[in-house]
């Protein structure tokens, strides 16, 4: 009677551990899809988390690519962790290794330059998180470390800017001195940028590109390039700065100096924000071409499909203009950022 009584209760505590053990695959089968197709967060919900490596705070772009990306998260219920990396390659990777150990379902960022990403994108691609570049572009030969690139045509804009150059110097009878202040060093945009503008005014023998330093896409850098442009070139005719922000401290140094920004020397300038606008419309710029910020709800939905598994495009390019002065006049007061 005893030894019957033992089998029995041996026997159901194996049905037990059985049952439990299915349970247990079943959880883990019946996750969220997002934790399922990314390996990421895994807490059963259907809220996607989102690490977002941002570049830094370097411009009023910037600031205003950050907002969108916050407030598009907020609106399309996406849990983003976010980090600033101050314009260091360093901390990027950082960042980024850190939102693989947190398991988040997609990674999204705007690489600080082009080159040395491979390691880390190969390393969220074995956590199965999908990566989403926004922005800016890398230069990795394998293409299936990220799902799709969000941006501008950067050799686009540079065009854009060369071209209408080259338009406004038909009449010009003697040679138009250029300076150039580029963006970030190694940067896509900075790259880009200077590629399309060269590749635009090579059919102009008379507009030629007498100086060109990086201001690091900031006011002061701009600033301080433009000023030791203009105490080594005696004969300036043109600025073309790879965005706002160094085409506006490019109008200090130049006000500085004694001369009249917009007349004396023209300014062309990448971007199109509103201090930006506001200097073009006051006749101090002299032509803006666009470079949107607001990418954040073309994110938010890139990202919900990458999650899901869906297939996306390998490039998605962001819809954008040019301005001159009398069309900055009519939209500036309407400018969302």
């Amino acid at each position: 009677m005893y030894l019957r009584l033992r089998e029995e209760i041996v026997f159901k505590k194996s049905l037990l551990a059985v049952a439990a053990a299915s349970m247990l695959t079943l959880t883990a089968c019946g996750g969220s899809a997002g934790a399922g197709a990314a390996g990421g967060s895994g807490s059963g919900s259907d809220k996607i988390t989102m690490g977002f490596a941002q570049v830094g705070a370097e411009s009023g772009w910037r600031t205003a690519n950050t907002k969108s990306v916050q407030e598009s998260a907020k609106k399309a219920g996406v849990e983003l962790k976010f980090s600033d990396a101050q314009q260091k390659q360093e901390n990027q990777i950082k960042a980024i290794r850190s939102y693989i150990q947190q398991k988040v379902d997609v990674i999204a960022f705007s690489p600080v330059v082009e080159s040395g990403w491979d390691t880390v994108l190969k390393e969220a691609k074995n956590a199965k998180i999908p990566v989403i570049l926004t922005d800016r572009a890398v230069d990795s030969a394998d293409k299936s470390l990220y799902k799709t690139f969000l941006g501008s045509d950067f050799v686009e804009e540079g065009k854009k800017a060369g071209e209408w150059l080259v338009a406004d110097s038909k009449s010009a009878t003697d040679t138009v001195n250029i300076v150039e202040i580029q963006g970030t060093t190694g940067s896509a945009p900075a790259n880009d940028r200077k590629e399309g503008f060269a590749e635009a005014i090579k059919s102009d023998p008379k507009l030629k590109v007498i100086a060109s330093q990086s201001g690091d896409f900031t006011r002061s850098g701009g600033k301080q390039v433009m000023e030791a442009f203009l105490k080594n070139n005696a004969d300036i005719d043109v600025v073309f700065a790879h965005n706002d922000d160094e085409g506006l401290g490019a109008i200090e140094a130049i006000e500085a100096a004694g001369k009249v920004p917009g007349k004396d020397i023209k300014i062309i300038t990448i971007d199109a924000v509103k201090d930006g606008m506001t200097a073009l419309s006051n006749g101090k710029i002299n032509f803006i071409v666009e470079c949107s910020p607001m990418l954040g709800d073309q994110l938010m939905e890139l990202a919900k499909k990458v999650v899901a598994g869906e297939s996306v495009p390998e490039r998605v390019v962001t819809e954008e203009t040019t301005f001159t002065q009398e069309q900055a006049k009519q939209v500036l007061a309407t400018r969302p950022y």
